[in-house]
């Protein structure tokens, strides 16, 4: 009860603010996560025609360049110092680890506080599965056109060269940063550089505060020491929590799984015990555990405010596991928010609807920009590596490649500043970012009109499909 009268407390003293800058103020925000990728590792393609040539990109890009390395990745394994990148089908049949412990492996500072990455360490990173020479060496061999609904996404609307994770590691802590921006156990180890680090263990699929008893999370606190652990049920404020600004959804596939953040925040869950369901009226009320509902929201005019979509294993772009279905899925959403004509007094969702598409983390493949680090206490676990982004609104200009430093925290502070609450409220990552996404949004002309997306699969397709929701993996 002293966590929710807190809550109140600062539900209370929250003003509503006036909007900052060029940028509408949009009804609706989805926010899509896919699984497991970098740009150097999906990307390629906007280098290479029909999308663009090698002088589209650069490591050091100009203000119209994607910042993609197509030669030379850096490799300590190598007496050259690089290895020279060859590519991989999309639904190759091996897993590469990204757990913290792969992120400081591939990092390679030395465990050292405050050194920069020196990112030549993929080759180290352990491979799961049937695993090809130099597996981390690898990007998407897109020769039969699997991604050209990413690519057509990226060049026909916003572009990211700088989004980081805020976490150093796997799904669970990025889906906490992502719904509330930090996976602390509390607003206090949020202050002290506590975080949970890493997925639940055993099997990594159960987790929340309706896992089985013996599950664990292992914590990371300063200098680096990651030995402590606690049961999978954290408890601070998220974006959930202000029901006066907005109203929201999460789509997840699975309750008790690392992909649903709600079933570990604690005061959201209300859980019934060990192995049990979560009570809350907010989780009852806002947790969907059927993806893809999200088609059926937006036909039937049910868009929330804020939609945070989660995708089951099929449609995840996780190596090892998934279906080739993450960019049709992707470029669904999309074109069902594009083609809705009926909703919002009938002006449609399109003219009021941001699309954030991002990559929970990097997945282990190889990246050749490093992570900036967070001051102390913080930067034994933030930030992480970079991860693909894109933006889509009718507000976002053709082509447009944003080069400012992102993180998790900035997709948190961008429904802030959306919706009117101060930037920073949660005090996590959210307050620690420098950034917002407002680039990506400019109001000084009409919207444009919407162009679909060319998707092999439809919504229809979706809506359709009797798999049963399943998680991508248990990293």
């Amino acid at each position: 009860m002293k966590h929710i009268a807190t809550i109140v407390t600062i539900l209370a003293s929250v003003a509503v603010l006036p909007l900052q800058g060029q940028i509408p103020q949009f009804q609706h925000v989805i926010v899509i996560v896919q699984e497991n990728r970098t740009p150097d590792n999906m990307f390629q393609g906007l280098c290479a025609p029909p999308y663009g040539s090698p002088d589209s990109c650069s490591t050091s890009p100009g203000p119209n360049q994607y910042n993609i390395q197509m030669s030379q990745w850096l490799d300590a394994s190598n007496a050259r110092g690089y290895t020279q990148p060859s590519s991989v089908g999309f639904t190759a049949p091996y897993d590469l680890d990204h757990s913290h412990l792969a992120f400081k492996v591939q990092c390679d500072n030395a465990f050292a506080l405050n050194t920069p990455c020196k990112m030549d360490g993929a080759t180290r990173v352990a491979c799961f599965g049937t695993c090809p020479s130099k597996p981390q060496f690898r990007y998407v061999d897109n020769s039969a056109g699997v991604l050209n609904p990413y690519l057509d996404i990226a060049t026909q609307y916003g572009f990211a060269n700088y989004m980081f994770q805020t976490n150093q590691g796997p799904s669970l802590p990025a889906h906490l940063y992502l719904f509330g921006a930090t996976s602390a156990p509390s607003a206090d180890d949020d202050a002290k550089g506590i975080f949970v680090a890493e997925n639940s263990i055993p099997g990594g699929l159960q987790t929340g505060c309706i896992a089985d008893q013996n599950t664990f999370v292992y914590l990371i606190s300063p200098p680096g020491n990651e030995s402590s652990q606690i049961y999978p049920c954290v408890d601070f404020q998220t974006l959930g929590d202000f029901p006066q600004a907005f109203s929201w959804k999460y789509y997840a596939p699975g309750a008790p799984s690392i992909w649903n953040a709600p079933v570990a925040i604690q005061h959201i869950c209300q859980s019934s015990g060990y192995n049990g369901q979560c009570l809350g009226d907010q989780y009852t009320n806002n947790v969907d555990l059927h993806p893809a509902d999200i088609f059926t929201d937006i036909s039937q005019c049910n868009l929330s405010g804020v939609s945070w979509v989660n995708p089951s294993a099929e449609n995840s772009d996780h190596g090892g596991y998934n279906a080739p279905g993450g960019p049709s899925w992707v470029a669904s959403i999309v074109n069902a928010v594009g083609a809705s004509n009926n909703c919002d007094g009938g002006a449609g969702y399109w003219n009021d609807t941001a699309i954030l598409i991002v990559w929970d983390d990097w997945g282990g493949w190889y990246d050749h920009e490093p992570p900036s680090l967070q001051q102390q206490p913080q930067n034994d676990y933030e930030y992480g590596f970079r991860v693909p982004f894109m933006v889509v609104s009718a507000y976002t200009p053709a082509g447009y490649i944003d080069n400012n430093r992102y993180d998790f925290g900035s997709i948190v502070r961008f429904i802030e500043q959306n919706f009117g609450l101060q930037e920073g409220v949660l005090g996590f990552a959210d307050a620690r970012t420098q950034t917002d996404l407002t680039s990506f949004f400019s109001s000084a002309n009409a919207p444009r009109t919407f162009k679909s997306i060319y998707s092999p699969r439809d919504a229809a397709y979706f809506i359709n499909d009797k798999t049963p929701p399943r998680g991508p993996d248990d990293e």
